[in-house]
C-alpha cells in the first residue's frame, strides 16, 4: 500500500497547498533551540544548588529541585510538541522497528497529543503551584517589592546581599491572594484537561461505531 501512495501524484494546486506544512518546520527547529536554552538554565540551576549547598536551608533546597523538576517537565512538554507535532503535521519520522521509539508515539494523533499537552501542563502548573505554597511560608509578613516597603527593604539589604548573603529575602512577590489565584486556575486547567479528554472520547467513539455500521 505504501508503493501505491507513494505514486500518487497530485496536481499542482494540491501540492502547494500539501507542501506548505513544510513552512512548520522553522517552528519545531525553533523548539529545539529552546531545548537547548532549557538544558543550560538546568545546568545553571544544578551548580547553584551544588555551589550554595552549605549555606542553604532546608526549604531553599526544596525550592530549586523543584525548578530543577519544572525545567524538566517544561522541556518533556517541548520534546512532545516537537516529535508529535513533526510526526502529525509534517512528516513521518520512520522510527518503527527503531529500540529508543517512544510508546506513545506508535499511536499519537492530533486528539492523543492535545491530551497529552493537557496533562503535561497541569504537571507544570502543579510544580508552580507547590513552589508558591512553599515561598508563602516562608516569606509570611514581608512587604511586596513593588511597594515602597518592599524597594526600601531591599535597599535596606543590599549591603547583606552584596556581602554573600544570597539566602535572605527582603520582599516577596508572592501573596495568599496570589496563591488563591493560582489555585483557582491549576483548577481550570484541570477541568479543561477533563473536558478535552472527554470530548476525545466522544469523538472516539463516534468514529467506532460508524466504522462498525460501515463494515456491517
Amino acid at each position: 500500500m505504501s508503493d501505491v501512495r507513494s505514486e500518487v501524484k497530485l496536481n499542482p494546486l494540491p501540492a502547494l497547498i500539501f507542501s506548505s506544512r513544510w513552512l512548520q518546520l522553522p517552528l519545531y527547529l525553533g523548539l529545539i533551540v529552546a531545548q537547548a536554552v532549557y538544558v543550560f538554565l538546568f545546568g545553571k540551576e544544578l551548580w547553584h544548588l551544588i555551589h550554595e549547598t552549605p549555606r542553604l536551608g532546608e526549604q531553599d533546597i526544596m525550592l530549586i529541585v523543584l525548578g530543577l523538576i519544572d525545567v524538566v517537565m517544561i522541556s518533556n512538554l517541548l520534546m512532545m510538541v516537537i516529535v508529535g507535532g513533526y510526526e502529525t503535521f509534517v512528516s513521518r519520522l520512520r522510527l518503527e522497528g527503531h529500540p529508543d521509539q517512544p510508546e506513545w508515539l506508535s499511536h499519537v494523533n492530533a486528539s492523543v497529543l492535545k491530551v497529552k499537552l493537557a496533562m503535561a501542563i497541569i504537571g507544570i502548573s502543579s510544580i508552580h503551584l507547590l513552589k508558591s505554597f512553599i515561598e508563602v511560608g516562608m516569606v509570611d509578613g514581608l512587604p511586596l517589592c513593588s511597594s515602597a516597603a518592599g524597594i526600601e527593604a531591599v535597599k535596606a539589604m543590599q549591603p547583606l546581599i552584596d556581602a554573600g548573603a544570597k539566602t535572605l529575602k527582603a520582599c516577596t512577590n508572592v501573596t495568599a491572594t496570589g496563591v488563591m489565584w493560582q489555585t483557582i486556575i491549576h483548577g481550570l486547567f484541570i477541568l479543561s484537561a477533563i473536558g478535552i479528554a472527554y470530548t476525545d472520547k466522544l469523538m472516539t467513539g463516534t468514529t467506532s461505531r460508524r466504522e462498525h455500521a460501515h463494515a456491517h
